[in-house]
Formats: structure tokens, C-alpha cells, sequence
């Protein structure tokens, strides 16, 4: 039973995510960080984001075998899965929230902050669960233990990192800078904080899972 309720955590956490990415990038104000370069990609590609995001996760994976070298569990080669997992849940919430178009700069702003908010869910659930992490949040959590620095933390700088990368392949491609604002960069800078909240706030969630970077 314990396992099961590891693997639903996982699962809604995955499903959480890709609805707070959606309603991120639906807010008009920029996607977040960490399907900027996957949305960059597919304004210059017929390719969709979750499409994207897949792929980009297969690259994840490979970082942080590159990084944990021997100390990376044989058991992560599973994430291979959780991408398309990831990327699908991504697309189904752009189409859940494909009626969201937000004109006033007021209700933009909502739709951003509600987007982080359950982004911030989704990562803490994904990773709480320790059953298997996302890619995205592998690698940050890959780092984290190597550096020994607190998860919050390296996510805050993490999505940063991916928020330049974007930044350089849309004013390659473009010229200018597409999809990336405002929105982006407050997700950037709060996301991470929220996740070290829901710790503080969800302590029984990890009572059998000790996470020592979630601190």
C-alpha cells in the first residue's frame, strides 16, 4: 500500500506539473523555465512542447549520469519513462486551458501565479514520492546532492540557467526574444521557494521518505 501511494504521489505530481506549466505559458507573460527551450524549439520546429520536453528529458538523464557517475541509481534508468509521461501530461494541459487568453494584465498575473503555484505542487509531490523523479527535477536533484546544497535552492538557479539557454536560441532564431517575459522569470525565482514551503508545509507527506534537500 505504501508503494502504491508512492506511485499515485508520483503520478499526480507528473500531472500537476504539466497543468502548471500549461497555465504558466497560457498567461501570456512567457512559459516557465523549464519548458522555455522546449517552447523556443517548437516555435521554430513543428513539434510541440511536451514532444520537445521529451526529449529534452532523455538529455537530463544523461547529465546526471554524467554527474552522479556510479552513485546514480540503476533504478533512475526508469525516468526514461516519466518523459513522454511529462511531456504528454504538458500537452494535455494546453489543450484543457486552450480557452484561456487573458487580455488584462490583472488576470494575466493570476493565471501566472496559480500556474507556479501548482507547479511548485507538482515538483514537491513528483519528488516526495521517491519512487522516481521527473528529468527536469533529476538533474537538479542530481547536482544538489553532489554540491550538497538544499533542492530549493539549485532549482532557483537551475531554471535560471535554462531561461538564458532560451533566451540565446530565441534571439538566434528570431532576433528577438518570443514566449519569454516577465512570467518566466517570476516563475524562475519562486517556484523553487514554494517548494521549500510545501515541505514546511507537508511534513507528514515525507515521514516515510526522508528528503534532506527538501529541507
Amino acid at each position: 500500500m505504501k508503494m502504491m501511494l508512492r506511485v499515485f504521489l508520483f503520478m499526480l505530481g507528473l500531472f500537476f506539473m504539466g497543468l502548471g506549466i500549461s497555465l504558466i505559458t497560457k498567461s501570456n507573460l512567457g512559459t516557465s523555465p523549464i519548458s522555455s527551450v522546449p517552447y523556443e524549439l517548437s516555435l521554430i520546429f513543428p513539434i510541440t512542447i511536451g514532444e520537445f520536453t521529451i526529449l529534452l528529458s532523455l538529455l537530463f538523464i544523461i547529465m546526471q549520469m554524467l554527474i552522479l557517475r556510479k552513485e546514480f541509481p540503476k533504478e533512475q534508468m526508469l525516468q526514461v519513462f516519466v518523459g513522454p509521461f511529462f511531456g504528454i501530461f504538458i500537452d494535455v494541459g494546453m489543450y484543457l486551458f486552450r480557452f484561456l487568453n487573458p487580455d488584462y494584465y490583472g488576470d494575466k498575473i493570476l493565471v501566472l501565479l496559480l500556474g507556479c503555484v501548482v507547479l511548485a505542487l507538482g515538483i514537491y509531490f513528483e519528488v516526495a514520492a521517491n519512487v522516481l523523479v521527473n528529468p527536469g527535477e533529476g538533474i537538479v536533484k542530481a547536482i544538489a546532492i553532489k554540491i550538497r546544497k538544499e533542492f530549493g535552492i539549485i532549482k532557483v538557479i537551475f531554471d535560471a540557467s535554462l531561461f538564458l539557454i532560451a533566451a540565446v536560441i530565441s534571439l538566434t532564431a528570431f532576433g528577438t526574444i518570443n514566449g519569454l517575459g516577465v512570467g518566466t522569470i517570476v516563475s524562475a525565482l519562486i517556484v523553487g521557494y514554494l517548494i521549500r514551503f510545501y515541505g514546511f508545509f507537508f511534513k507528514w507527506l515525507i515521514s516515510f521518505t526522508p528528503l534532506p534537500a527538501l529541507k
